[in-house]
């Protein structure tokens, strides 16, 4: 197991109805799988919804230690924040359910906390995989609120299946089963010749639009992407589940090479970079918004390492793209999908990130952002339906 501590059960609308009512009005509802929760009548006789603080304290005093300590933490410090002397049973559940909604934000920020035990970076006796989670929180999550809540639910199941399977089917399985070979130079003969990557005369055909990933431009430009993508996509898919962090990477990619159809007309693309930049500039633009709360290690000196590396081969692909091709009259790949990916985790990107905390202002971006993002879609449709034509551009032959 990756963590010895019991998980947060998890209720739903279905289980709600099977609660059944515990003969103690005392008993405490836990985190534990065997213990479901206690009918609301029991906390609120009089059916008003809240639970007084008393009641609240008295029960997580004689029942604390039933609790992981970090969710007990959380609890506490709800109580203790307060000030009307009652607490919403919603809320509650929330809290017990492992619920991230608002009123679960709500509930822990309302006024100020008191977090009295020693932080989680200070814990000791843990194991490989306990201090690998923990790493993890240290590396994504600027609050430590979050980092014991984090700490206490994740169970690695499942695993961060989206960017190891991206990475070995993207970088690896097309190029080594199909093409013998890992790599393709763009003076490799089969470097156009293929279904795959994105080319301004084939751009009807919608699929190259994302299956240009699988290809890239040399050894240096995988490698760069390989690292990048696990070293900062596998820890961010921990916390914060495959299906945000493939909408991100998936909205990175599309959006790179819609740009290159718009901003650079001519050229095709490889390379999976719209992706890995979206997920590396959102989580660079996360750590400096939160940068005093953000506790991992050498903190600055890893942020110039993803600049550099980014920077080495953003700049590769530049010098790459007004470099004489080996094919005229087709230039070389454009560097445009970098751009495009960095715009998408610099919006879309930073509001999921930030969204574990579930901030009302972050869903106002949320929707403004993606508004936005579809309009840039629909815009570039239908420049590519209508503007190549009007323009009346050369485009290169058709590989």
């Amino acid at each position: 197991e990756p963590h010895a501590s019991s998980s947060p059960a998890v209720a739903t609308s279905s289980e709600a109805e099977e609660i059944e009512v515990l003969d103690s009005e005392d008993v405490l509802p836990m985190a534990a799988e065997d213990v479901t929760f206690p009918l609301l009548s029991q906390f609120d006789p009089d059916n008003t919804g809240y639970i007084s603080t008393e009641k609240f304290r008295s029960l997580l005093q004689r029942h604390g230690s039933e609790l992981d300590p970090h969710k007990l933490e959380v609890l506490l410090a709800l109580a203790d924040s307060n000030s009307e002397g009652r607490i919403c049973y919603q809320d509650f559940v929330n809290l017990m359910s492992n619920k991230r909604s608002n009123s679960f934000r709500q509930a822990i920020l309302q006024g100020n906390r008191r977090l009295c035990s020693k932080a989680l970076l200070e814990e000791t006796g843990l194991s490989l995989s306990q201090r690998l989670i923990r790493h993890v929180a240290y590396e994504t999550l600027p609050r430590e609120i979050d980092r014991k809540w984090y700490y206490d639910s994740y169970t690695c199941c499942p695993p961060p299946w989206f960017m190891i399977t991206i990475t070995i089917v993207a970088f690896f399985l097309y190029n080594g089963v199909v093409l013998d070979r890992f790599v393709l130079q763009v003076s490799h003969p089969l470097y156009l010749k293929n279904a795959l990557l994105y080319h301004p005369q084939l751009r009807a055909q919608a699929w190259r639009y994302l299956t240009y990933i699988f290809m890239h431009a040399g050894i240096e430009h995988l490698g760069l992407n390989v690292v990048l993508q696990l070293l900062v996509g596998i820890p961010l898919e921990m916390v914060h589940g495959a299906a945000r962090i493939s909408f991100v990477y998936v909205a990175g990619v599309v959006a790179g090479s819609l740009a290159v159809s718009v901003a650079d007309m001519t050229a095709p693309v490889v390379g999976s970079s719209g992706g890995v930049y979206a997920l590396v500039s959102a989580h660079l633009a996360n750590i400096v918004m939160n940068w005093s709360g953000m506790k991992c290690q050498f903190k600055l000196l890893r942020m110039a390492v993803a600049l550099i590396c980014m920077s080495f081969e953003f700049g590769r692909a530049v010098w790459l793209r007004f470099h004489p091709s080996a094919y005229p009259p087709c230039p070389h790949p454009s560097f445009m999908a970098h751009l495009g990916g960095v715009m998408v985790g610099i919006t879309l990107g930073v509001i999921i990130l930030r969204n574990y905390e579930q901030r009302l202002q972050d869903q106002t971006l949320w929707w403004i952002f993606l508004s936005i993002y579809v309009i840039f879609v629909l815009f570039a449709i239908f420049w590519n339906i209508f503007a190549y034509s009007l323009l009346d551009l050369k485009l290169p032959p058709p590989p």
